[in-house]
């Protein structure tokens, strides 16, 4: 099957968290066979971002660990389906202009023989549904939503059984712990600030706590304004700014275990979805410690990871995990065998190959 992925960016991954994800997928449906391209516009905000930041040198990840991926970028005015060719499969992701999807819905209407689908990796359409609506998906053949709560949203707006719940997952081809284990010493966040969308939470689950606990805490991410900064070393936090992707694997290797604290979106009004680090982190083998969120999908079993009620309960479980390897040793085993099990990008290429038939399109590969 020859498959287009119309993404924001493939290449970079700064305040970009689904390039984790589409990396991997696009990668395991290669690996089975099928013809795989990513399309990008030549300025994405990201990729900007990233170039600003850290020159060429922010891509020298991406080459190396994605060597297979092939990625074309296009100019504003490029006609989309004729960049989408004589493919089997398009999908849009939801960060892209709405005049792109429009385009490609038009052109589906008008006859062109690829199924459309839309993916939404994000909470806006609870969170600024306005923005969501901008997009024309009449011409669409379905939906792609990362939670079922997500799911659910699509329904209410008329889409019934024509959209599908696709989680995230691990790229356990890149994300699995580290083949010679060596010290590990303290916590670690790889996260970005955010909007003000969990400020009170990650000084209540994660600076609070790690300074109550006793424990050195690094943190990675982008867009930590001023005052972010501020509280970060008033806490004695350790700030390193951006890190690719593909680094995380290593960063988690050299600590002790790290920390979830979802979005405010994801505890009420989008709950169920975990977002992608809880996945990578469990895959690389390091012990995790979340916040309060809802698995309501049964996504992870007691004990693939611990929850804290609270900055009190979050405090004891850091103090428990540093004390105590068997603990350590018992979240590791189980949340490796659960991502192992049911959430690697290998899974979820399987689960697209599986939409795609009930779209008729056929799941076995064509000659790239």
């Amino acid at each position: 099957m020859k498959i287009v992925y119309f993404t924001h960016s493939l290449q970079s991954c700064w305040n970009h968290g689904n390039a984790h994800f589409l990396r991997g997928v696009l990668r395991e449906l290669a690996a089975l066979g099928h013809a795989v391209r990513s399309l990008e516009p030549k300025a994405s905000w990201s990729l900007e971002n990233l170039l600003r930041d850290h020159g060429e040198a922010g891509l020298e990840r991406f080459h190396r660990h994605y060597p297979d991926l092939r990625v074309e970028t296009y100019a504003a005015d490029a006609d989309p389906a004729a960049l989408a060719g004589d493919a089997d499969l398009v999908i849009v992701h939801e960060w892209n202009d709405p005049a792109l999807a429009t385009r490609l819905g038009r052109a589906r209407k008008a006859g062109a023989s690829f199924r459309l689908l839309f993916h939404d990796t994000h909470h806006r359409a609870v969170s600024e549904p306005d923005a969501i609506r901008a997009f024309d998906l009449s011409g669409f053949d379905g939906v792609l939503a990362f939670g079922e709560t997500l799911s659910e949203v699509y329904r209410r707006w008329g889409w019934g059984d024509r959209v599908w719940t696709w989680h995230e997952a691990a790229d356990t081809r890149l994300f699995h712990p580290p083949a010679q284990e060596g010290a590990r010493e303290g916590l670690v966040w790889i996260g970005n600030w955010g909007d003000g969308e969990r400020t009170a939470e990650l000084e209540s689950f994660l600076f609070r706590p790690a300074r109550d606990a006793g424990l050195p805490l690094d943190v990675h991410g982008v867009r930590y304004p001023p005052e972010a900064l501020a509280t970060l070393a008033a806490y004695g936090v350790r700030y390193h700014g951006w890190a690719p992707n593909a680094a995380a694997p290593e960063i988690f290797s050299s600590h002790m275990a790290t920390v979830h604290v979802p979005r405010r979106f994801y505890t009420t009004m989008l709950p169920g979805i975990p977002t992608i680090r809880v996945f990578e982190a469990l895959a690389c083998g390091i012990p995790l410690v979340s916040a309060p969120w809802s698995d309501s999908e049964h996504l992870f079993r007691p004990g693939d990871f611990l929850f804290a009620k609270d900055g009190a309960e979050m405090t004891a479980h850091l103090r428990a995990l540093a004390h105590d390897p068997c603990l350590r040793a018992s979240l590791v085993a189980r949340g490796l065998d659960t991502i192992r099990a049911r959430h690697t990008c290998a899974h979820r290429a399987r689960e697209l190959l599986s939409i795609a038939a009930t779209l008729g399109l056929p799941q076995g590969a064509s000659a790239a």
